[in-house]
């Protein structure tokens, strides 16, 4: 009999018993030791860690003052400006809970999240306090809208604010209160917080540190260009760079000449990205022009990364992409391809010290090796569950273990390959299909630059395969042609019936491919709009 799979790293009782502390003291903590050093570029402007800590003790001591206790949510509509640093680790001191709200979102979308969390104070940059405005007389609990720049009337400027507070911002915390009201995307259906505690994000980037290559150093420059109201930004990239030293290189939005041209003058090192931007690099004229020389790693994550696009990189670029796995509900870091010697094209590595996942079917009882079943997962990077949802709560945990809803098998040397997830599978005359599996086939196409499938109604066999498209540059192609190069590398069953080109696939801003808005015909902006 094949062994059963069931993989975990060392440490699960050393992170339970190390991580005490509130998230905000690893400014404190790095501007203590390194307070001539830059934490952050932006806009080709250095910023100390001291000026820093200086700003996050002001939002504390003016969050305060404006009647902010513990246990407050503040919301934080702020995009990748260094007033978001301030704004997040100062609420963080003075006892609040963040709620970061998306800046792609609507008035109705946002007001959805102020209103289920209670929100108290929103902290919202000068380009959208209009918009918080608009719904303000729907928010009867909003007390406060902290305007970074110039607002409406009836709010308070971040000037204002932060010199409203005296002296210094002194607010007990435990490592197990909440920390962060993380919303998921709302893909299917309606929004919920995730209630992530000042453990479960310090938890995760004490993993992340204690990780092979992973680990960063204070002589390390990041790029920082995914959007900071998001888990991976938030936590990964920015919380992991605070904590060890290193340098954050803050850019507003991504486009992919600029982006090169950055990692180029700033010689960064770690290029932290999702799917989208890999692939724009590569669509970039004369990419291998750029000096990227300094880049010692690559880390793809928030989306699947195709296996063609970790390999045509390395081939063209020399540098190797290190694709992981998480959620947000686990802070969110789970796997990591640097956890294994090598970078398996498709895989999403192995667990995170501290973290442990098992592969189970329907009955809860691990699977086989090789034989594909939900991944849970186990750790002190897991939250403690949705916000006034005990429902959902109680449907996503079993026995301890956080069910992700995400289909995947381990091969004989522990590496764990996603397949899809559970509620995308596409059943073909009772065969299951598994989008990615389809995907990853079509993207090897030669003129096909972005794929995505989903299932729909079929009189004979319940759903058909549906391909949707985004060619490359310049190509055209028909649909026979994709159907039958399919046909090549797949089960006839698995195979598209249908083939859609669209000049560009909806994404949600992590560079997700969003199957929902595509089965509904509403596609959402690109990565790029961000």
């Amino acid at each position: 009999m094949r062994p059963r799979h069931s993989a975990s790293s060392p440490g699960v009782g050393r992170f339970l018993d190390e991580v005490k502390m509130n998230l905000s003291e690893l400014v404190r903590e790095s501007a203590a030791r390194l307070p001539e050093k830059a934490a952050l570029i932006f806009r080709g402007q250095p910023i100390k860690y001291a000026e820093i800590e200086r700003e996050v003790e002001r939002a504390a001591a003016g969050l305060i003052a404006l009647g902010v206790t513990p246990g407050d949510r503040v919301g934080v509509l702020v995009h990748n400006v260094p007033h978001f640093v301030y704004a997040f680790y100062g609420l963080l001191r003075a006892g609040a809970v963040m709620v970061p709200l998306n800046t792609m979102f609507t008035g109705e979308e946002i007001g959805t999240i102020l209103t289920d969390s209670e929100t108290r104070v929103v902290i919202a940059a000068e380009p959208y306090a209009r918009l918080i405005d608009g719904i303000r007389d729907t928010l009867p609990m909003l007390e406060h809208v902290v305007v970074v720049g110039a607002g409406p009337v009836g709010t308070i400027t971040w000037e204002q604010m932060v010199g409203s507070g005296r002296g210094p911002a002194a607010v007990a915390t435990g490592d197990d209160d909440l920390a962060c009201l993380a919303y998921t995307s709302g893909t299917t259906g309606t929004p919920k917080g995730a209630m992530l505690s000042h453990r479960n994000l310090l938890a995760n980037i004490e993993q992340m540190s204690n990780t092979p290559m992973l680990a960063e150093n204070e002589d390390d420059v990041i790029l920082l260009v995914l959007p900071l109201f998001h888990i991976y930004a938030m936590n990964v990239i920015l919380g992991l760079t605070l904590k060890v030293g290193a340098t954050a290189l803050i850019m507003e939005r991504f486009d992919p000449v600029s982006s090169l041209e950055h990692v180029e003058k700033h010689s960064v090192s770690v290029l932290f990205g999702a799917p989208p931007m890999f692939i724009a690099w590569l669509n970039t004229p004369g990419v291998e022009r750029y000096d990227l020389s300094k880049v010692r790693l690559a880390v793809s994550g928030a989306a699947p990364l195709p296996a063609a696009v970790l390999e045509e990189f390395e081939r063209r670029l020399g540098i190797t992409i290190w694709e992981g796995y998480g959620l947000t509900e686990t802070s969110p870091a789970v796997t990591s391809n640097v956890m294994g010697s090598v970078a398996k094209p498709g895989s999403i590595g192995k667990p995170l010290p501290g973290v442990e996942v098992r592969i189970v079917d329907e009955d809860g009882d691990d699977v086989e090796e090789g034989d594909p079943g939900e991944l849970v997962v186990r750790g002190p990077n897991v939250f403690g569950g949705y916000w006034r949802q005990q429902e959902a709560s109680d449907a996503v945990f079993m026995d301890g273990w956080f069910r992700t809803g995400d289909i995947g098998y381990a091969d004989a040397d522990g590496y764990i390959f996603l397949i899809d997830r559970s509620k995308d599978l596409v059943i073909v005359s009772g065969f299951n299909v598994y989008p990615r599996e389809v995907e990853e086939v079509l993207v090897r196409h030669p003129k096909v630059a972005e794929a995505a499938v989903i299932g729909v109604p079929h009189p004979y066999t319940g759903e058909a395969v549906k391909a949707i498209c985004a060619l490359r540059p310049g190509v055209s192609a028909s649909e026979e042609e994709v159907i039958e190069f399919c046909g090549r590398s797949l089960a006839r069953f698995k195979c598209p019936q249908s083939v859609e080109f669209v000049d560009e696939l909806p994404h949600h801003v992590t560079g997700k491919v969003l199957r929902r808005a595509l089965r509904e015909g509403t596609p959402t902006p690109p990565l790029e709009a961000v």
